[in-house]
């Protein structure tokens, strides 16, 4: 465990915001969380960080930050079809990712090109080109901070939706993961139903594989996000709004081309991005943050924006879309 007082969170969040914190904890082994449950961090101000990709810092953090960076990937039982890998919560997702590749172990493929680390994937329930995490995670498992009890959950007991499970709800600010245990597939299979991958893989004439699958995705990110080494930013900002069938309905006469995906019970999932595009806002810019030009999901610090500014930016593309569509989108970042 090593530990740093007045800390930069340059470096620590992907927004790029210059704030600084009391304290910042890494976390090495697994066994020092018994540590910070034993020393008491918890009864003081905290917030437990993987990649610092969905977070937004609006002021400096009076209190510790805690970040896992605790390794290990290793695989721990098969059988003909399938294949269990613990990882442990420190890992970088993309390396997991390379891992399974390499490997010829299938299922998350999709998910390659999303920063972050493993332990941070069940809380957000991360997800993109068809495929969440919830799809192929078998177990999580971590430290409740309020019983100073170890868990081991179930898929089930996740309580996965989009974007959402137990960790951000129930349990919110109220664990440490230390691992995930995630089920693959031996077998050849791939989901492959969104357009735009179906046409990138089509540019290339090699066999169908889990490294070409990869390099299309890649190839879609990088059309459409920033380097987020060269501007701040967290990714997808918002939330696909989920509405009722009448209002999409009564939408779609004003916008014929509005894109939809049915949910269940009568709902219907709208694309965010698509909503800000069409309410005027893409590529819209004050000072130094905006809507990235080339997708409207994202916002972007294009150099020392505060947190406090991005927050203003944003409640004003929530204000856009509701003022054109009266649909209130949800941001996925977790505002600090």
């Amino acid at each position: 465990m090593k530990s740093y007082q007045k800390v930069n969170l340059f470096s620590y969040n992907t927004f790029a915001i210059d704030l600084l914190c009391d304290r910042l904890i890494e976390v090495e082994k697994e066994e020092e969380v018994l540590q910070l449950l034993d020393n008491k961090i918890f009864e003081s101000e905290f917030l437990v960080i993987g990649g610092g990709s969905n977070l937004l810092f609006t002021k400096p953090f009076n209190g510790t930050i805690i970040k896992m960076v605790t390794k290990g990937i290793k695989k721990v039982k098969e059988d003909d079809f399938s294949v269990w890998i613990e990882v442990q919560a420190g890992e970088l997702w993309e390396d997991f990712i390379f891992y399974c590749i390499d490997n010829q172990y299938y299922g998350i493929e999709n998910l390659v090109g999303i920063p972050g680390l493993v332990g941070s994937s069940p809380v957000q329930n991360i997800g993109a080109y068809s495929v969440e995490a919830k799809d192929v995670i078998e177990m999580v498992s971590g430290w409740r901070i309020s019983t100073q009890k170890s868990f081991q959950l179930s898929n089930d007991e996740c309580q996965f939706g989009y974007r959402n499970s137990i960790f951000k709800s129930e349990w919110k600010n109220d664990v440490i993961i230390t691992k995930v245990l995630f089920r693959l597939s031996k077998k050849e299979k791939y989901v492959i139903s969104y357009q735009g991958l179906i046409e990138e893989l089509g540019k290339n004439p090699a066999p169908l594989s889990l490294r070409k699958v990869a390099d299309a995705i890649l190839a879609l990110r990088n059309t459409k996000l920033p380097d987020i080494s060269e501007f701040g930013c967290a990714g997808s900002f918002f939330k696909n709004p989920i509405v009722s069938d009448d209002v999409f309905l009564a939408i779609q006469q004003r916008f014929p081309k509005l894109i939809s995906y049915p949910v269940s019970d009568g709902k219907v999932k709208l694309a965010a991005g698509q909503l800000i595009d069409l309410a005027g806002m893409k590529g819209y810019r004050e000072g130094n943050v905006g809507v990235w030009p080339k997708q409207a999901l994202v916002i972007v610090n294009y150099g020392g924006a505060s947190g406090e500014e991005i927050v203003a930016f944003y409640k004003k593309v929530q204000q856009c879309v509701f003022d054109t569509f009266g649909i209130a989108i949800e941001p996925e970042v977790n505002v600090i």
